[in-house]
């Protein structure tokens, strides 16, 4: 399902513009708020989801996670390194947080370029990783990062 701009949230800054690969993200001219002008060729990536600053944005899940009539709230935590997605059902009573670890760079960095890359040894072409992949899954500082490692907790079925 695509995306959807909460007009009263967004603050025109354009980084959904900025992101999107579709190039459906656009900026009303006159009001100066950010909208989806064609949703039916919504690639479904949530790049501007995760990249808006004021959760403007929003998204309609599929059933086989929210039912219908449910909202869909997505909130980066750079310090703690983790998109939550939290779900609440239309009946108001069930909530669910949904927590992943962020492996994108953070907004405003560069992503590095491959020719000013070494060339890759030859013990890292026989292993199993693909070129560099420990290094930009951040497996180089000592393995991957999880949820615990960013120093969130378990306490009954949500991470804090």
């Amino acid at each position: 399902m695509p995306t959807f701009v909460y007009m009263t949230r967004c603050d025109g800054c354009g980084q959904c513009v900025d992101i999107c690969p579709s190039d459906i993200m656009h900026m009303d001219s006159v009001v100066r708020r950010a909208y989806n002008i064609e949703p039916n060729m919504c690639w479904e990536c949530y790049s501007c989801v995760k990249a808006c600053p004021h959760n403007a944005i929003d998204v309609r899940g599929y059933a086989d996670f929210a039912p219908l009539g449910h909202s869909v709230r997505v909130q980066r935590d750079e310090e703690k390194g983790v998109i939550a997605w939290r779900i609440i059902f239309r009946n108001g009573e069930k909530d669910m947080t949904l927590l992943a670890p962020i492996t994108t760079k953070p907004w405003g960095q560069a992503i590095p370029q491959l020719a000013d890359e070494a060339e890759p040894s030859q013990e890292m072409r026989d292993s199993q990783h693909l070129y560099n992949e420990p290094k930009y899954i951040r497996l180089d500082d000592g393995g991957l990062h999880t949820l615990e490692s960013n120093g969130l907790k378990l306490k009954e079925g949500v991470y804090y």
